[in-house]
């Protein structure tokens, strides 16, 4: 069980064929069949938020949070995905995917959705207050960008998460980190690490959500792994 799951986090890191994946790992169908039993019973999911709560607690923080960060990312669908879970996307006009994430003030992943390009962030955003509030019992409130709309705020209510529209400053030009919203941004390009994440290769967005949750994994288990060494800073 140990190798499975190390092939698939070099499966999603280094984002290559199930057929490439290294000789000492074990043969691509045992890899693959573990990967969607797992996927389809939530025990990846599982397996993310056992670890996820370690981390806060190593930070001196409650298992959950009270306070997420709402986010969505547009990623290019590979050609063959169904043209049913893509969509198009109304400025770009291309077949995308739509990922949504709830992260906490340490960049870790609450809820993740995957949807369609054409879907609405009112709708991803709707997906991801049930699933934090579904998941986890004290989130009390969520900060959101300025795409999404009064439908979210509404929903929040109805789930008793008070959800926030955090607006930039029309002064300011260019990108300009907001405070505590900036965290989700972080975790994106932290996920853009692995590479099975730069496109979505997967054809189902249940797939798509499982990659997320394995990515995190991989990052978590080096917060929670890796050697206390000085940084190149400290003199």
């Amino acid at each position: 069980m140990r190798e499975i799951v190390n092939a698939l986090l070099h499966h999603g890191r280094t984002g290559c064929q199930w057929e490439l994946l290294p000789h000492d790992f074990p043969p691509p169908g045992p890899v693959t069949y573990y990967f969607s039993t797992w996927r389809d019973d939530g025990i990846d999911q599982t397996i993310h938020n056992l670890l996820r709560w370690q981390v806060r607690e190593m930070a001196r923080r409650k298992a959950d949070p009270s306070l997420v960060v709402l986010d969505t990312q547009r990623v290019h669908a590979v050609a063959g995905a169904p043209a049913e879970s893509t969509g198009r996307d109304a400025a770009k006009r291309a077949p995308d995917r739509m990922r949504g994430l709830a992260a906490d003030v340490l960049g870790l992943v609450i809820a993740a959705v995957v949807a369609a390009t054409s879907a609405h962030e009112n709708a991803v955003g709707i997906a991801l207050l049930d699933n934090v509030a579904a998941d986890t019992g004290i989130v009390q409130k969520a900060l959101v960008g300025q795409g999404f709309k009064n439908a979210v705020v509404a929903h929040g209510e109805k789930v008793g998460i008070e959800v926030e529209v955090v607006e930039g400053n029309p002064a300011q030009t260019g990108f300009v980190p907001q405070a505590k919203r900036w965290v989700v941004e972080r975790t994106y390009g932290i996920l853009m690490l692995h590479r099975r994440l730069v496109r979505d290769y997967e054809h189902l967005p249940r797939s798509s959500q499982s990659r997320v949750y394995w990515a995190m994994t991989a990052v978590i288990l080096r917060r929670l792994t890796a050697p206390k060494v000085p940084a190149w800073r400290t003199a």
